[in-house]
């Protein structure tokens, strides 16, 4: 009886397990092959590239000029406004004249008096009745009362502030009736003759990669959207004791555009030196961790996904250079990547 039980249930059981096998295909719970992710791939470039050196600055004219009076006195009138057009030559602020002419007319005075001691000095020394010592000291006096009526003439010259460049006032010091010193600014005038830069502080591990003549280019807030051509003109060779920056002037062409002093610009420098970089596109890259990153290539077969970790140099453009980690590798998937996982199955659209 106990060998006829088990007969039984060595044919029972397989035919139980079949039974539930052919139930489950037939409810469709068969286990699926899993379904292979449409990818596209894109080729790795080696192209020369070099990291580009980003800086905040303000424009300003290239040529801001600090204007003031030769001598001092008393502001009779400034004659425009902060953010007025002048043009070369223009006035642009007069000082009261009542004691610079005076000084003038003294200045005359004293010449005409020496002129007279002069002449009369000439005709006793030719009679013999002044000595020839009298006779120079005369000549020396008009010398000296000629240079005196020159000076004060140069001196009334410059009681008028003139423009020495066209461009725009961009400060005005000082108002009317105000007392002023020698060399004391009352405008600062930006010359527009040589264009506006912008001007930024640089980190001397960025002031070694920047040479005069290297390209950038140029955003300003106040123009969304827009980019700037511009052109490294000067780089300062030395820091600047404050900051320990050095300074940058980037030539910028305005495009049309009304770039007012005071804008606050962002530039992309593009220094000339550089070296041969493998990039990929920026679609390619998953998982950015500061420099760390992730690609995907493709196994020698082409279905399957292989996950690499690369070291990421730097963004430019909408190309990424990798200074590691691609090594032997040819293309990179780009559409889809977001969807694999290491061995992942793909298919590779055309």
């Amino acid at each position: 009886m106990n060998i006829h039980r088990q007969y039984v249930k060595m044919l029972v059981l397989p035919t139980l397990s079949l039974a539930a096998a052919c139930g489950t295909e037939a409810r469709g719970e068969v286990a699926q092959v899993p379904e292979a992710v449409a990818v596209r791939t894109a080729p790795v470039a080696e192209e020369w590239v070099t990291r580009p050196v980003v800086a905040t600055g303000t424009l300003t004219a290239k040529d801001e000029i600090q204007l003031s009076f030769k001598i001092g006195g008393v502001v009779r009138q400034v004659l425009v406004a902060e953010g007025q057009t002048v043009t070369r030559g223009q006035p642009l602020a007069l000082l009261d004249l009542a004691e610079i002419d005076a000084q003038v007319m003294r200045a005359r005075s004293a010449l005409t008096k020496a002129e007279r001691d002069l002449s009369r000095a000439r005709s006793l020394y030719s009679d013999s009745v002044a000595t020839l010592e009298q006779m120079q000291d005369a000549t020396t006096g008009a010398e000296v009362a000629r240079a005196d009526v020159q000076a004060a003439a140069f001196n009334r010259r410059y009681a008028t502030i003139t423009a020495p460049a066209s461009g725009t006032v961009l400060r005005r010091l000082s108002e009317g009736g105000e007392l002023v010193s020698p060399g004391q600014p009352v405008l600062v005038l930006g010359s527009s003759e040589r264009g506006q830069v912008l001007r930024v502080g640089l980190a001397d591990r960025d002031r070694v990669r920047v040479r005069t003549g290297d390209a950038a280019t140029v955003r300003f807030d106040a123009f969304p959207g827009e980019e700037f051509s511009g052109t490294v003109r000067e780089v300062a060779g030395g820091a600047d004791g404050r900051t320990g920056t050095y300074e940058v002037e980037i030539a910028v062409q305005p495009n049309g555009r009304p770039l007012v002093s005071g804008l606050i610009g962002r530039a992309e420098l593009t220094p000339s030196e550089g070296r041969r970089m493998p990039t990929v596109p920026i679609e390619a890259i998953l998982e950015a961790d500061g420099d760390r990153a992730t690609v995907y290539a493709l196994t020698p077969d082409r279905r399957h996904a292989r996950r690499i970790p690369v070291t990421v140099a730097f963004i430019q453009g909408g190309r990424v250079a990798i200074s590691g980690g691609l090594d032997g590798v040819s293309a990179v998937v780009t559409d889809g990547a977001a969807y694999l996982d290491d061995g992942a199955a793909v298919e590779v659209a055309p």
